[in-house]
């Protein structure tokens, strides 16, 4: 593809910005399609649908969350391993743990 962008009029580029940004925004969405259909393809080689290896997998944590972000309650941490970022921000300003649990 050889464009001339300085033959080109100002609308010509206007519109040319417009078509590669709508370009830009469904690369991702193109690209997860292709990824969910690859996946789908592996699985069926094995004889199973996604949903079937998704029914398979791990049922969840086996600890449950002790402690949950004020800022965000969605945020949960079991109290075991690495401390997530908004634990460490919490206690760095002025928060418990005691704080912090559910």
């Amino acid at each position: 593809m050889n464009i001339d962008l300085y033959k080109m009029s100002g609308e010509e580029l206007k519109q040319l910005r417009a078509d590669i940004d709508k370009a830009l925004e469904t690369i991702e969405l193109r690209r997860k399609a292709e990824a969910l259909k690859a996946a789908e393809d592996a699985a069926k080689a094995y004889g199973f649908s996604l949903n079937d290896l998704k029914e398979a997998g791990p049922k969840g944590s086996k600890n449950p969350p002790k402690y949950a972000n004020p800022a965000d309650p969605r945020q949960t941490w079991t109290g075991r391993g690495r401390k997530p970022q908004w634990v460490n921000e919490a206690l760095k300003a002025g928060k418990t743990l005691e704080d912090l649990s559910i």
